[in-house]
């Protein structure tokens, strides 16, 4: 490779590194053309595999400042995934062609920057495709606004029964005022003034008519 190519393909490499969410590095031993095909059509429209040069690609992560993570792990016939967008169907596809051909190894990786490893990587296959958390997420979303939709609009029901709740405590409260005010009291002074004067008249009564009997 003339030194301008490799500077052009260091300054790809570079650049995916740089714009790629996650990056994972496998080695490709034995694995025939058909199957490299295969392997690229399962990674999904989010991931790019590309068979790279060890040297070159040393060159690129160091520039990109992945050094440390990767450095090590760049040895033997190397092919790297880029990832954009859902690394979870990425780890997927990998995970399930190395199951099913075990040439493809699986050596370990970036994800924003930091290192993973292949347990890791594996980890990340279990997990729901982003989509489908997505789905989920709307979901929950659409159910809580429904409920506080359902709470609103209970609001003013509410407040009505209240009202109406408050205004009958009031009325019965005014009636038993009123029929407490209208009551006769027994305290009342002319009540007691009327009582005495009808003694009075009666004692005098009686007065008048034992004068009569004494005459008689």
């Amino acid at each position: 490779m003339a030194r301008a190519d490799k500077v052009t393909a260091v300054a790809e490499l570079t650049e995916r590194f740089q714009s790629s969410d996650g990056a994972v590095l496998t080695e490709y031993r034995g694995l025939t053309v058909a199957q490299l095909a295969e392997l690229r059509g399962s990674l999904g429209e989010s991931a790019t595999f590309s068979v790279v040069k060890n040297t070159l690609t040393k060159i690129a992560a160091n520039e990109a400042g992945l050094a440390g993570q990767l450095g090590d792990l760049l040895s033997g016939p190397s092919a790297i995934a880029f990832v954009k967008g859902d690394v979870v169907e990425a780890a997927k596809g990998l995970r399930d062609f190395s199951r099913a051909n075990p040439l493809l190894v699986i050596k370990g990786g970036v994800l924003d920057g930091k290192a993973i490893s292949p347990a890791e990587i594996d980890r990340l296959a279990e997990l729901e495709p982003r989509e489908v958390l997505l789905a989920k997420l709307a979901g929950d979303m659409k159910a809580s606004m429904a409920k506080a939709a359902a709470v609103m609009n209970a609001l003013p029901v509410q407040l009505a029964q209240l009202a109406e709740a408050l205004r009958a405590k009031r009325e019965a409260e005014g009636g038993a005022a009123g029929a407490a005010e209208t009551a006769p009291s027994t305290d009342d002074p002319s009540t007691d003034e009327a009582t005495a004067e009808a003694s009075t008249d009666e004692a005098s009564t009686d007065e008048a008519s034992t004068d009569e009997a004494s005459t008689e």
